[in-house]
C-alpha cells in the first residue's frame, strides 16, 4: 500500500506527518508493507524545479519529539500520481478541494482528509499561520494514530 500526505506546500504539514507515519508503521512492523510520502497542491514552495527543504521549525519539532528528519525537497502532486497511490491525505479542507482539481475528481474514494482518523471533521492546524508547531505535531500524530488503526484492521 502507497499513502501520500498532502498539504499546500510541502514544507511543513505534510512531511511532518510523512515522517510521524513512518515511524507509527515501524514500530507495527508495518512499514515493509506500507509505504509513505509527502507532496504539495501549489508550486509556491518549488523554485526553478527545485523544491525547498523541510521548514526549519517543522524540522525541530519532529526532533525534539525523537524522529529523525531525512533531507529532502518539495515536490507537487501531479494528476498521474492518482493510479500510483492507494490513499491520499489532505490535512484540511483546501488540500482535499485541491485534490479533486487536480486529479479531476476521486473516482476510486482514494482522498481523506487526516483528522477523519480521528473522528474529527477538523483541519490540522497550519503553523505557517499561526508558528505553533507543537499543535500542529500533536493534530497530525491524533490523525496517524487513528490512520494506523484503520491500516492494522485491513493489512
Amino acid at each position: 500500500m502507497k499513502i501520500m500526505f498532502v498539504c499546500h506546500g510541502n514544507i511543513c504539514r505534510s512531511p511532518m506527518a510523512e515522517c510521524i507515519m513512518g515511524v507509527l508503521l515501524a514500530e507495527a512492523g508495518l512499514d515493509d508493507r506500507i509505504k509513505v510520502a509527502s507532496c504539495a497542491t501549489s508550486s509556491e514552495e518549488i523554485w526553478n524545479g527545485v523544491g525547498n527543504p523541510i521548514y526549519p521549525p517543522a524540522v525541530a519539532e519532529l526532533m525534539r519529539h525523537g524522529i529523525d528528519v531525512p533531507e529532502r525537497e518539495a515536490v507537487q502532486l501531479k494528476k498521474s500520481d492518482y493510479d500510483k497511490y492507494d490513499l491520499f491525505i489532505g490535512m484540511d479542507s483546501a488540500n482535499v478541494r485541491n485534490m479533486h482539481r487536480i486529479f479531476g475528481g476521486d473516482p476510486q474514494d482514494k482522498i481523506r482528509k487526516l483528522l477523519s482518523f480521528a473522528d474529527d471533521d477538523g483541519d490540522v492546524a497550519d503553523p505557517w499561520y499561526t508558528g505553533c508547531f507543537d499543535k500542529t505535531y500533536r493534530d497530525i500524530r491524533r490523525g496517524c494514530e487513528g490512520l494506523l488503526k484503520t491500516l492494522e484492521e485491513t493489512v
